[in-house]
């Protein structure tokens, strides 16, 4: 289900994107298409992000691809980076942030402003569900972000988790409960 909902997402996110016209040969004939006419860079926040990673490339191939390792202190819920390594010359490229939970807001600002000061302009975030407190957090510390998810939940429970929401995405997607 998170690969169908990612790759809808994605291609909402990249709806306005401006397209190049190309020309593919089928086995029978040669067809009229098109293509995103910008760069983008995909980069999902390690490690729940990665698995909407393979959905948003299906949609866009060509899209180059940076990671930014985040780990919550389950008792603070402050986020601190482990890794960070992203493309050359992300300041024209439009930017898709990949990460299927936003609950406080804290990973997700701290991740945006690692791309910002990378020099990421263009910065599209995609979640798969939100809460209202993580919501209201990046749209505080970064209004030009445009956030892109199916639903929004009703609140965060005391250890800050989503509710109702999905419990873990990675744990849940890697099975280390």
């Amino acid at each position: 289900m998170a690969v169908r909902i990612s790759l809808l997402l994605a291609a909402e996110a990249t709806r306005d994107l401006p397209v190049k016209h190309v020309t593919v040969q089928t086995p029978l004939a040669a067809a009229e298409g098109r293509r995103i006419g910008a760069d983008v860079v995909v980069v999902p926040v390690l490690r729940a992000g990665l698995g909407m990673l393979d959905a948003v490339l299906e949609l866009m191939p060509d899209a180059r691809v940076g990671h930014i390792g985040l780990q919550r202190d389950e008792i603070t819920a402050v986020a601190s980076q482990y890794y960070a390594k992203l493309p050359a010359g992300i300041r024209d490229s439009v930017v898709v942030m990949i990460d299927p939970m936003l609950a406080t807001g804290g990973s997700a600002v701290a991740a945006l402003e690692r791309l910002k000061h990378a020099g990421a302009r263009d910065i599209r975030m995609i979640c798969i569900v939100a809460a209202p407190d993580g919501v209201a957090t990046v749209e505080r510390a970064h209004p030009d972000v445009r956030i892109y998810t199916p639903v929004v939940d009703r609140e965060l429970n005391e250890q800050k988790f989503i509710v109702p929401g999905l419990g873990d995405f990675g744990d849940r997607l890697y099975g280390t409960f």
